[in-house]
């Protein structure tokens, strides 16, 4: 069995993610931006809840929910990081789980 094939596919895909991830930190930094401009809050647990959710049921599978809750946590993590970046705040480890 030949592998190749998946694995360019897999290669491609991987460089479209990577793209898209970079497009939605550049959008976190403005969101950041906006933040530090009214003087709001860097976490808004509530947005971040919905987009999980708003992952979870647009998901077809063979990811299972709990995989994309956590990839989706992971994402908005990093994206935290650079918005907080943006906002010259610091950022402390959160507890409370997603």
């Amino acid at each position: 069995m030949d592998i190749k094939k998946q694995r360019a596919e897999i290669d491609a895909i991987d460089s479209e993610l990577l793209r898209l991830l970079n497009k939605r930190a550049r959008l976190a930094v403005e969101v950041g931006e906006v933040k530090k401009s009214v003087g709001g809050s860097l976490c808004d647990k509530t947005r971040e809840r919905e987009v999980i959710e708003r992952a979870c049921e647009a998901n077809t599978g063979p990811l299972d929910a709990r995989a994309v809750a956590r990839l989706f946590r992971c994402i908005i993590r990093e994206s935290r990081l650079v918005e907080a970046s943006a906002m010259e705040q610091p950022i402390t480890q959160q507890k409370a789980e997603l």
